[in-house]
């Protein structure tokens, strides 16, 4: 299986390491690390050394309860790092709803866009529809980031999630965007209880029947701390790890990750294991 970016054909045939560059001071997990385009950069370049085969660059916080970003600010922080990290010879991927940013990305270079309102955004669809060859990952959300955790999801959520997915998916495939262009993302934390989210991973091999990719997006989520009682994000490095691992054992073939060495690490014994088996 091939994810089709603009500049690299990634093969999916073993699980691929996403590292997170949050070029934000108010991230829920490492805010205020990589605010500044030499910190972001030197970021990347540490994540890089650390084993990871991508990276995703994001300006605005998403955390439940954040407040939107003015576009001049995303812009502002996105584009000097992506302007530079395009340059360092890895698949760049840059975390935005906003369609201004998209298009503005992609005409530095960058690879793929991944979409936390799955390009529900006015224009989004179009940006990347004319775009002759990025990357997309459509993510699931319920409601918006002010209010996802005030009322989430009731109820059993894999069919909704299925169902939102193969709809999102379709609109683009509609509009002439290749399938081998799309991941997907079931979006755990985003306006889902504990119980539901390791429901989503539990169960995830069924979203596997859309045909496409997945991406999972664990990393230091707060249901990792409901669980292990590790209130500190940066405490959940082993349970981030964990899930990645299952996540991965489950189907998903593109783990989105703050912690890469440990995340590298682990895949590396899972592999060893399957080719000894």
């Amino acid at each position: 299986m091939i994810w089709t970016t603009t500049r690299f054909d990634i093969d999916l045939s073993r699980p691929r390491v996403m590292g997170i560059v949050n070029v934000t001071p108010d991230s829920f997990s490492d805010g205020g690390q990589s605010a500044t385009t030499r910190l972001a950069l030197r970021h990347c370049e540490r994540l890089l050394r650390e084993g990871a085969d991508l990276l995703d660059i994001g300006g605005e916080s998403t955390r439940p309860g954040s407040s939107p970003l003015p576009l001049a600010d995303e812009l502002a922080r996105v584009l000097p790092v992506v302007r530079e990290a395009v340059l360092l010879g890895v698949p760049i991927s840059v975390d935005t709803y906003k369609p201004e940013v998209m298009r503005a990305v992609l005409d530095l270079g960058a690879d793929a866009i991944n979409d936390i309102w799955a390009l529900r955004q006015s224009d989004a669809l179009q940006v990347v529809a004319t775009h002759p060859r990025c990357g997309v990952c459509l993510m699931h959300m319920h409601r918006d980031p002010q209010t996802m955790q005030t009322a989430p999801m009731a109820g059993d959520v894999l069919a909704p999630v299925v169902d939102f997915l193969r709809d999102r998916a379709a609109a683009l495939t509609a509009v002439g965007v290749a399938p081998t262009r799309i991941v997907l993302d079931p979006g755990i934390g985003f306006g889902k209880t504990v119980a539901q989210n390791f429901s989503l991973l539990a169960r995830q091999r069924e979203l596997l029947a859309l045909g496409f990719p997945l991406l999972a997006g664990w990393s230091r989520k707060s249901s990792l701390g409901a669980v292990t009682g590790r209130e500190l994000a940066s405490d959940r490095v082993s349970a981030s790890v964990a899930a990645a691992l299952l996540a991965v054992d489950r189907g998903a073939t593109v783990v989105r990750v703050h912690d890469v060495r440990e995340t590298v690490d682990a895949l590396a014994i899972w592999q060893a294991a399957r080719a000894s088996a």
